[in-house]
This record gives structure tokens, sequence and C-alpha cells, in this order.
């Protein structure tokens, strides 16, 4: 059993209000258990919603509004489910200011991405959670 960002799973739940189905991992979860999660929803956050970026450790949206509290409380809630179910692993998507893995964007909205996780994927790194992304498979 995996987490795995429901937005890859065709769950209309980013930013933009539309979903990032992933053919591999569709593929994937008709023959492994997958239970899809949303850390910015999960957090408080609507859909659609502002897009956001990580600066210096926190997380604002486009027009400057800090939405950090929101993104940790979403990503201890993925936390939480990871330790009631027992997963030890995550798919998560690429870039996201929640669920970016090894890259994101550099909050300045240039579409420039830097190296870096995103709120939820640090916090689960850092309880032993193993993370790959949609690039991985």
């Amino acid at each position: 059993m995996k987490l795995c960002s429901a937005c890859l799973l065709g769950i209309k739940c980013r930013y933009d209000g539309k979903s990032k189905p992933h053919k591999k991992i569709i593929e994937l979860s008709t023959k492994e258990q997958l239970i899809p999660v949303c850390p910015e929803e999960l957090g408080g956050e609507s859909t659609p919603r502002e897009p956001r970026e990580i600066k210096n450790g926190k997380v604002f949206t486009k027009s400057g509004v800090d939405v950090t509290e929101n993104m940790k409380n979403g990503a201890l809630k993925t936390l939480a489910l990871t330790k009631k179910f027992d997963i030890k692993s995550a798919i998560l998507k690429s870039k996201s200011p929640s669920c970016g893995c090894g890259k994101i964007y550099d909050g300045n909205f240039s579409d420039t991405l830097i190296d870096g996780d995103g709120i939820t994927t640090k916090i689960l790194k850092e309880n032993g959670i193993e993370i790959l992304t949609e690039n991985d498979l």
C-alpha cells in the first residue's frame, strides 16, 4: 500500500481545478492499493486555488498571501495517514509546493526550477517515508 497524489489518479484537485492522470500510476492502481491524497486540500485549501510556491521556507500564493500553516497542516494530516495505515512509501506529484521531490519552483513564479522538496515531501522524508514522483516510474 502506498500514498499517491490524488491528481495523478485523475482526481481534479490541482490548483487549476484539473487533474494530471498518469498512465503508469493508473495501471499500478489496478495491481497495488494506492491511497489518494491531496495535502493542500487536507490543509484546508480550496480547489481551484491560486498558484503557490515556496520561498525562504514559507509558502506564498502568487498574490503574496502566506499559506504556510495550511500547507504544514495538510502535510501533517498526510503523515498521520502514513502512520494509520503503516505506509512506507508514496508517489507524489513532481514540482508541487506540497508534493515536489528534488525539484520545486523557485518562489518567484518565473517557471524556474531549483533543488528542493515540497512541504509534505520534506515532512514525510523526515519520518522515513520513501518518496517517488511520477517521473520515477
